[in-house]
């Protein structure tokens, strides 16, 4: 299982990459279609399905690798039991609302394609397709978040501690 679920958060991470590289070539064949005269219809639209696609699935390796900013300034202050308290009270809490979140993400894009909703572009592109990425993106975060809560409520380590010690001794190393 956790072979598995190590795959799926970066696997995310290296689909928010290829929606990053997507961005670019879409930016690029913009602007070599304004030099060479001819039009790149709704790319910019593209370009923003892509972002959107980019920082959702981009999340859950993001967070694992402890690269979003947390603000542990009040839990930094505890130690032992009080600590592990408060950080299963916040790992519970994100957990939740990130599942709420994903909830009603995966509602929207489904509600788009009950429906048949298209964007308003020149290309009108079904809007379940862009919405689906944010969806996906959250429902990996919620995954590696509930991951996190039950290592913990386990007795273990969650992984953004464990990249944060990693950090800190690879960099007493280098100096």
């Amino acid at each position: 299982m956790r072979r598995f679920l190590d795959w799926l958060y970066t696997g995310s991470g290296i689909l928010a990459g290829i929606f990053l590289i997507l961005i670019a070539a879409l930016s690029l064949a913009q602007i070599s279609g304004r030099v060479l005269g001819f039009d790149a219809y709704s790319f910019d639209d593209f370009a923003g399905f892509c972002m959107a696609a980019s920082s959702f699935l981009g999340l859950a390796h993001t967070y694992r690798r402890n690269e979003h900013i947390r603000v542990a300034m009040l839990i930094d202050r505890f130690h032992g039991r009080a600590r592990r308290t408060l950080e299963t009270l916040c790992l519970g809490t994100s957990t939740f609302l990130v599942c709420y979140f994903a909830w009603y993400a995966i509602d929207m894009a489904w509600t788009s394609h009950i429906i048949n909703d298209v964007s308003q572009g020149l290309v009108p592109v079904p809007l379940w397709l862009p919405q689906s990425g944010m969806a996906l993106g959250l429902i990996i975060m919620a995954i590696a978040l509930l991951d996190d809560l039950l290592v913990l409520l386990a007795g273990g380590t969650p992984s953004y501690l464990v990249a944060e010690r990693t950090k800190k001794i690879a960099m007493s190393e280098n100096l």
